[in-house]
């Protein structure tokens, strides 16, 4: 069954790669997609903003079901102290992400992150930050971190310039 994906940013992306950006996100390096349609919208415009370009979001099919089957696959199921964990660990780029190939869950966007930065600074604990948490409700992210992943499982379909 496919399902239809977006990856928002500011560039049209018809041959995604994996080993592209920024080490120290949510779930590691990889290939970031949603299946929130506005979520992608949100973060396009934001990067579309911060780089001073015209916001776009692509849009792809992606066979999950066999990704998942084929694939070391982790899924968080909302924010809890192993998704906090988890963040905090690939914010601060160690290996822990590498257990995996596929890992999907809740974004640390603008309405969570200054709390997880908090966690990570010390100024709050556990139980504190998944408390402030808990008012919000989580988004979804999917990052992709093995190149023949992608390429066999993730077309691209078309795009928006928003």
């Amino acid at each position: 069954m496919k399902t239809i994906v977006y990856h928002g940013g500011t560039e049209i992306i018809p041959h995604p790669l994996v080993n592209i950006g920024r080490a120290d996100l949510d779930f590691g390096p990889g290939f970031y997609i949603t299946d929130l349609e506005e979520q992608a919208v949100s973060w396009a415009e934001k990067m579309g903003g911060i780089r001073g370009a015209s916001p776009v979001m692509n849009i792809y099919s992606l066979e999950k079901d066999k990704l998942i089957a084929n694939s070391r696959y982790f899924k968080f199921t909302n924010y809890d102290k192993d998704w906090l964990d988890f963040i905090c660990a690939c914010r601060q780029q160690t290996n822990i992400h590498s257990n995996f190939d596929v890992i999907e869950g809740g974004v640390a966007d603008d309405r969570v992150i200054n709390s997880v930065k908090m966690y990570m600074n010390g100024y709050l604990d556990a139980e504190t930050t998944l408390k402030r948490l808990s008012f919000v409700k989580p988004n979804n992210q999917i990052c992709i971190n093995k190149q023949e992943l992608v390429d066999e499982y993730l077309k691209f379909e078309s795009y928006k310039v928003l």
